[in-house]
């Protein structure tokens, strides 16, 4: 089958799709033809070395959590999946960008009707990210909540789901991406000099939450905001984070079927909108991640193996 592999850190350039062999499902474990992976911006940085000391690559490396597709092969002791399945999912072994991914069967979940593959694949890491983003502060009706990278593919969602706990939400996000925000109810506030400012004038009182998917900066905004560090989660300053104590916490943290099922449905009905950015062959990987880093994309990237 062809994969996408890297051999050593470094740019985009270091991202090769190989012929590797296809992958037999262990106990516990089904095989899925892949029609849909997300992408996202942890793996730009993994493959470029700046997380070695927290996730180290192993060479030659995979890459690739998110997934949606066909169960083709079923391992032994597999529970609630048949072959034909359609369904979504994620893996922690750095393989989903690949024609095929023997995946654990408790990491995987239903596609429901309605649901596109695009969708499908993208979701996990994202989803997951923003459903634990926003658990973290806790926004309820009477709070003001801030997200930075608003229109982004983790922002995108955090704001609709702090929305849905009734918050009032206040997106960072360029002017472009203003009228998507103020389409889903939430307030839009140009980033860049003078953001403290702005914030404190769409809010018209205190900013009670924080919820940075961007990073450099954000949670020393927050605390110049007023906002308690128990009510700040950055899923990237893990620095500023650790010296304010601030929370961290993302997919990991709701890395779960029952999570992913959730939010499926959710969108799927049309009570969550996923945006998708753009769609790239397996083939043209490279093209994919070099839209991705340049860190203005409204919403996700997926690719078709």
């Amino acid at each position: 089958m062809k994969a996408v592999r890297f051999h050593e850190y470094g740019g985009i350039d270091v991202l090769r799709v190989e012929e590797v062999e296809r992958p037999v499902p262990g106990p516990g474990q089904v095989l899925v033809e892949v029609r849909a992976a997300g992408i996202q911006p942890g793996e730009t940085h993994i493959r470029q070395g700046g997380l070695h000391a927290r996730w180290p690559a192993t060479f030659p490396s995979g890459q690739g959590t998110d997934l949606a597709g066909v169960v083709v092969e079923l391992g032994p002791e597999v529970r609630g999946f048949a072959v034909g399945d359609e369904v979504l999912g994620f893996t922690h072994d750095r393989a989903s960008h690949a024609e095929f991914v023997a995946v654990d069967d408790v990491r995987l979940t239903p596609r429901p009707e309605g649901l596109s593959w695009e969708v499908a694949g993208s979701l996990h890491v994202a989803g997951a990210t923003a459903y634990a983003s926003v658990f973290a502060v806790d926004p309820g009706p009477s709070d003001t909540v801030v997200v930075s990278g608003a229109a982004g593919g983790v922002g995108s969602l955090a704001v609709q789901l702090a929305r849905r706990r009734g918050a009032t939400v206040i997106g960072l996000a360029s002017e472009p991406n203003h009228a998507w925000l103020k389409e889903h109810d939430v307030i839009p506030v140009e980033y860049g000099d003078g953001v403290a400012e702005r914030i404190r004038e769409a809010s018209g009182g205190p900013v009670d939450a924080f919820i940075d998917t961007f990073g450099i900066g954000y949670v020393d905004l927050a605390v110049e905001l007023g906002v308690r560090p128990e009510r700040i989660n950055t899923i990237r300053d893990w620095g500023t984070a650790a010296k304010v104590g601030a929370q961290t916490a993302g997919e990991s943290t709701a890395a779960c079927a029952a999570v992913l099922g959730e939010l499926a449905r959710l969108a799927a009905r049309g009570e969550l909108e996923v945006l998708i950015a753009g769609v790239y062959p397996l083939a043209q990987v490279q093209d994919a991640f070099r839209e991705l880093e340049r860190r203005h994309t409204h919403g996700k990237i997926v690719l078709h193996p």
